[in-house]
């Protein structure tokens, strides 16, 4: 993890030297003061931490991030940031990225059939996260290399930035990073009928049976699905499910 810190140490101060070139979805951050502002943007972002200390204020309390940790806003919803301490070039570093909630919602869409089970059940190895949690530092490197030649590709980056949230996803904070995209408790079940879908979306069901397997009501099960996965039920796999009651 500390060579993958340095790396992208080296690359942003390297960035911020030559003038701080505009990446789209990415803000590159140094301050020297001890109260910093934190982005102020409507999208959720991560906060990367790279040097120095941070310690964010947010409505649930304070939670302190060191070089390599990172935040992410729907989670913690910052409200301000502190410096606990500064690098040794006396100055603070982070990297925050920037994404839609649809583009996360297409990745957990992606997931393998059980991974999003898995996180929602708590059953991902801490190995399995922590190397996640690496990964989420490493393929921003790859953003900003790549957003930075001399032929930036705003598709490239859209892949890579869903890289990014699908290594957030399996990483320590993977559960209620969904649940706070989902703004729902019952993520887990919906995500559960979500996979039943893409297993069979060949086959004809209908949504009542979905929905009473849940205990919910054919109307609530399509408020949450829909809050869940950004779409109806029906639109899972681009109209190619075929349901018996309308969406």
């Amino acid at each position: 993890m500390r060579n993958t810190v340095c790396q992208l140490q080296d690359q942003v101060r390297a960035l911020l030297e030559a003038g701080g070139k505009k990446i789209p979805a990415v803000t590159l951050c140094r301050f020297a003061a001890e109260h910093i502002p934190m982005p102020q943007t409507e999208h959720p972002y991560l906060y990367i931490v790279l040097d120095g200390t941070l310690r964010l204020h947010t409505p649930s309390g304070i939670l302190d991030y060191m070089a390599g940790q990172y935040s992410i806003s729907q989670i913690d919803t910052p409200l301000r940031g502190t410096v606990l301490s500064l690098s040794t070039r006396q100055d603070f570093l982070a990297v925050c990225v920037e994404f839609l909630p649809s583009q996360a919602i297409q990745t957990i869409l992606g997931l393998d059939n059980d991974l999003t089970e898995r996180i929602m059940s708590d059953q991902m190895e801490e190995q399995e996260m922590s190397v996640a949690d690496r990964a989420v530092l490493e393929s921003t490197g790859r953003l900003l290399d790549t957003m930075t030649k001399s032929v930036p590709s705003d598709f490239i980056c859209g892949l890579i930035l869903r890289e990014i949230i699908y290594y957030v996803l399996c990483g320590s904070s993977g559960k209620q990073f969904i649940q706070s995209i989902a703004n729902i408790r019952q993520a887990d079940e919906i995500y559960k009928a979500n996979s039943w879908i893409k297993e069979n979306f060949r086959d004809s069901f209908a949504v009542e049976d979905l929905a009473g397997q849940r205990n919910m009501s054919v109307s609530l099960f399509h408020q949450k699905f829909k809050s869940a996965v950004g779409m109806g039920p029906c639109s899972v796999r681009s109209g190619c499910v075929s349901l018996r009651s309308g969406d």
